[in-house]
C-alpha cells in the first residue's frame, strides 16, 4: 500500500512538474507587443509615422511590435486597464490620472535632440512696456491661459500663482483661454494681453520663428521643471519582459519623433518622478479619481 502511494504521488509530482505547469509557462511567454499611441492626429498618419520605432523595438525584442491609437486618452488608459495594450505612452496629467484607475507605471521618458533634456517648464510672460516685473505687479492685469486642461498652458501656472499667495481668480484682471501657447505667446508680443502663462520650449520656438521678440518679452515666473509625458506599461507584465521592453527603448534614437523633431534617446523613470503632478492637483483641490 505504502509504495502504490509511493508511485501515485511520484505520479503525480511528475504530472504536475512536466504536464500542467509547462503549458503555463509557454502561455506566459508572449509573442507580441502592442503599443498605444497618444492621440494627437489622424490614426493612420501615426501608424506611418510610427514605423521607425516599431520596427527598431521589434528588432531588439524579437517579436512583432504593433501600434494602437486611440480615440483619445481615456480610449488608451481603458485599453491598458483590460489589457489589450502591453505599453502606451501618455502626458503627464493623462498618467497619474490613468494610473488611479489601471495597473501601469512609468519606465521611459524620451528627450529630443531639440530639448535635450526630459523635462520642461511653465513661464508667465509680460510685455517689457507692461510694467509688470513680478506676480504683484498682474493684479488686475489681463491675463491668459492656454486651456483648462493644459499642464503647462493652466495648471501648473495657477498652482503656482496660488503657492505664492497669489489668488488668480480674484486676483486677475479678464481672464481668457487662448487655445494655444502661440496665440497667448503672440497677444502678449502684439500688447493683445497684459501677461500669459506658455510653455517655455514653445516660446522659445516662438522666438526662433520670428513670431515673437526675445527683446520685447519679460519672464515673470517659472514653475518647478515637470516631467515630459512618459512612456508606461502594465504591472502585470512579467519581470523578464519589462527588463526586456526597457531595454529596447532605450536602445531607440535618431529617428523622427511626433513633431518634436529628432528623438536623442529615452532615459529611465518612475512613478515617483510624476509625484510633483500630483502635488499640483493636490493645491488645485483636483479629484484625479473623478477626473475622466
Amino acid at each position: 500500500m505504502k509504495v502504490r502511494n509511493l508511485f501515485y504521488k511520484t505520479l503525480f509530482s511528475f504530472l504536475t512538474a512536466g504536464f500542467l505547469v509547462s503549458p503555463l509557462v509557454v502561455h506566459a511567454q508572449q509573442k507580441e507587443i502592442t503599443i498605444g499611441l497618444i492621440p494627437s492626429e489622424d490614426s493612420r498618419a501615426m501608424i506611418a509615422q510610427s514605423k521607425a520605432m516599431m520596427d527598431k523595438l521589434s528588432a531588439a525584442l524579437g517579436m512583432p511590435v504593433k501600434p494602437f491609437v486611440a480615440a483619445d486618452y481615456n480610449g488608451v488608459i481603458e485599453a491598458l486597464r483590460s489589457k489589450r495594450l502591453d505599453v502606451a505612452y501618455l502626458g503627464p496629467f493623462s498618467y497619474v490620472l490613468g494610473a488611479t484607475i489601471a495597473p501601469i507605471e512609468a519606465f521611459a521618458v524620451a528627450e529630443t535632440k531639440k530639448a535635450g533634456r526630459t523635462s520642461y517648464q511653465s513661464v508667465i510672460i509680460a510685455h517689457k512696456d507692461s510694467g509688470i516685473k513680478s506676480l504683484d505687479d498682474l493684479k488686475g492685469k489681463t491675463f491668459a491661459f492656454v486651456d483648462p486642461s493644459s499642464t503647462s498652458g493652466h495648471l501648473f501656472p495657477k498652482a503656482g500663482l496660488i503657492k505664492s499667495g497669489f489668488n488668480p481668480d480674484k486676483n486677475l484682471g479678464r481672464v481668457i483661454f487662448s487655445g494655444s501657447h502661440d496665440s497667448s505667446a503672440i497677444a502678449v508680443q502684439n500688447k493683445k494681453i497684459d501677461a500669459a502663462a506658455v510653455a517655455d520650449r514653445i516660446l522659445d520656438a516662438a522666438i526662433s520663428k520670428g513670431i515673437v521678440k526675445k527683446e520685447d518679452i519679460v519672464i515673470v515666473w517659472k514653475s518647478d521643471p515637470i516631467p515630459e509625458s512618459p512612456t508606461v506599461w502594465r504591472k502585470d507584465l512579467s519581470p523578464e519582459l519589462k527588463n526586456k521592453i526597457q531595454a529596447a527603448f532605450l536602445e531607440v534614437k535618431d529617428i523622427p519623433w511626433s513633431d518634436q523633431g529628432t528623438l536623442n534617446g529615452f532615459h529611465p523613470t518612475n512613478d515617483a518622478a510624476y509625484d510633483i503632478i500630483r502635488d499640483t492637483a493636490k493645491i488645485l483641490n483636483l479629484d484625479l479619481k473623478k477626473m475622466k
